[in-house]
Order: structure tokens, then C-alpha cells, then sequence
């Protein structure tokens, strides 16, 4: 393909509500060694890139500045030490930074071939969800066949990615979700139980659910509001995974607790791992979901796909809290 110097991204001109969004002509990557150039068709939109709108995630040092931690297209220019994609391939990665554009470098262990059955937006959808739903239960929360997982905002991008995983993984999981709407949905998804946080506690429900037991592993995207009675549903050895402070950063720590029940608390983020971390995770999802992806069975849920010059309003929908799924953006 042959493009011209500059490429249209999208960018943050300041910071503050989607106003500030701008798609303005960048530089086109240039690669070399193991990154890849690819042309992007679709890319997914994550709050992360409302934080960052905001002023309150910026990209981590070296990364691009402008918005996107997920793209899908097509290869177009590969690096002298590429040897997993040539031109022409259909791929689907993760990016620091600058996923929302016309063409963006990827390190080739990001990458993760996309399937045909999966349109352009599905694939713009999936690696970030997917992949930080997999590390985080997991490869971090140790989730096993047969055991159960709680996903707080299980009707999100994450969230579906974390009902889908865990189904297919043979796990049984449970989810939190702002409407009785959102439960039903998501109990069509797979999830055994969905719990409309704005009723009230949802730690009866999820002991209940588990004759007293509680679960193996949390995911959790709310944190300092929910630290205490996360720890009330965790089961023994159990494991919470903190991705996300939607409910502040600050909590009280029962720390007798975590003693007498063997407790881990993680928190994580996936943005800031460096390649080779971001390669193995990729790795060991091909190995362990691989077959169930080229299958069919893992696909993204869309809530709606904006063409990239209307990136404000995608920004004001998933703000809304009104999104079932993921919102993506489509790029000409």
C-alpha cells in the first residue's frame, strides 16, 4: 500500500470532556526490527482512553501520545526482524498508545491473528478485553476448571471478555452489573449469577450462590470501595485481582482476614508491561485459547462502531455507562 507522509490519528488537544478530541494528520510509523506496521480498520475504545482523555493515565514513557490500546487490520510493512506475519496478514494487537489511527507499529508479539469469522470491529475489539481478562484471572488469579470467579462489571468490555473465558475454560462465574437488563444479559452470556449492585450488597447473593464458600478468585474493577467485602466472598487461598478504582483508591484492609484465609491481593495493569511481558501473555493465550478463538467460540460483544471522525460521541456513549459490550471505532 502506499499512504501519504501523514496519517490521521486521534489526539487529546489538552485534557477534560470529549470536546478535547481531535482526529489531526500524524506521522506515519516507520519500523524496524521486530515491530510491524499494520493498516488499521477498526479499533476498540476502552475507558482507559477516558482516563487518559482526562488527564489522569498518561501513556507510559516511549509510547504514542495519541489514543488506542487495541487495533485490527491488515500488515503492511514489517521490520527486518519480523518473522511471524508478512504483508497482507490479518492481525489483531495491543498498543501502548496511538491504536485509534490510519496505521500504527505494533511488536510482533502483540500480535494475534484474526480470524476470519470475526468482522474488522470484533477483532478492533479484542485483544485488550481478552487479554486482560486472561492475565488477570488466570495467569494472575490462578482461576481453575471447576472453581469460581466474581466479576464486578460483568456487562463491560472485560466483563463479557471474563464470562466468555471462564465458560470456555470450564470455570463458573458470577458478575455484578448496574440493571436487572445488564443481568439478564449477562446471564445469556454464562454467567450462573448476576447481581444489580444498585439493589444493595452483593456479598449475600454470592455466598449464597456458593453455599457459604465464596469464590477463588475476584476481578475487580471498582477498588477502594469494594476492598473489604471482596475479601468477605473470597474462599480460602483466594485471590483478588484489583484492575481498575472506579470506587476510589483507598480502602480498609482486614488484614486477620487475609491471614487466616491465605488471601492475595494483586493489582495490575497490562498497558505499561514491557514487550516480552506483553509477548509471553500473548503466547500462552494462542496456547490455551488459540483453538477455542479460531473455533468461534470467543468473540467480543459490540455495543456500537462510530466511524473514527465522530470519536467524541463514542467517548460521551462509553462514558454514559449506557454501553453493553464494547464501543469501537471504524477508521476509512
Amino acid at each position: 500500500m502506499v499512504y501519504p507522509r501523514d496519517v490521521k490519528s486521534v489526539v487529546c488537544e489538552g485534557h477534560g470532556e470529549a470536546d478535547v478530541l481531535r482526529v489531526v494528520e500524524t506521522a506515519a510509523p516507520v519500523v524496524s526490527g521486530r515491530f510491524v506496521r499494520v493498516a488499521v480498520r477498526a479499533a476498540g475504545l476502552n475507558r482507559a482512553d477516558l482516563l487518559q482523555r482526562r488527564g489522569l493515565y498518561p501513556p507510559p514513557p516511549g509510547a504514542p501520545a495519541g489514543l488506542g490500546l487495541e487495533c485490527a487490520g491488515l500488515v503492511d510493512e514489517i521490520g527486518e526482524g519480523v518473522r511471524a506475519v508478512r504483508p497482507g496478514d490479518r492481525v489483531m494487537g495491543l498498543v501502548a498508545g496511538g491504536g485509534q489511527s490510519e496505521l500504527v507499529a505494533v511488536h510482533e508479539g502483540s500480535l494475534l491473528a484474526a480470524p476470519e469469522h470475526l468482522g474488522d470491529a470484533e477483532a478492533g475489539a479484542f485483544p485488550e478485553v481478552f487479554l486482560t481478562a486472561y492475565l488477570n484471572l488466570f495467569l494472575l488469579g490462578g482461576l481453575e476448571p471447576d472453581a469460581t470467579a466474581l466479576v464486578h462489571g460483568g456487562s463491560g468490555g472485560v466483563g463479557t471478555a471474563a464470562i466468555a473465558l471462564a465458560t470456555e475454560a470450564g470455570a463458573r462465574v458470577l458478575v455484578t452489573a448496574g440493571s436487572d437488563e445488564r443481568c439478564r444479559r449477562c446471564r445469556e452470556l454464562g454467567a450462573a449469577l448476576a447481581v444489580n449492585y444498585r439493589d444493595g450488597d452483593f456479598v449475600p447473593a454470592v455466598l449464597e450462590a456458593t453455599e457459604g464458600r465464596g469464590v477463588e478468585v475476584v476481578l475487580d474493577c471498582v477498588g477502594g470501595a469494594y476492598l473489604e467485602p471482596n475479601l468477605r466472598v473470597l474462599a480460602p487461598d483466594g485471590a483478588l485481582v484489583v484492575i481498575g478504582l472506579g470506587g476510589g483508591r483507598t480502602g480498609e484492609l482486614d488484614l486477620a482476614r487475609m491471614l487466616t484465609r491465605r488471601l492475595r491481593v494483586i493489582g495490575s495493569t497490562l498497558r505499561a508491561l514491557s514487550d516480552e511481558r506483553k509477548e509471553t501473555i500473548v503466547a500462552s493465550f494462542r496456547g490455551r485459547f488459540g483453538a477455542a478463538l479460531a473455533a468461534g467460540r470467543l468473540r467480543p460483544v459490540i455495543d456500537r462502531v462510530y466511524p473514527m471522525d465522530r470519536v467524541a460521541e463514542a467517548h460521551r456513549r462509553l462514558a454514559s455507562g449506557e454501553a453493553f459490550g464494547k464501543v469501537v471505532l471504524s477508521v476509512p
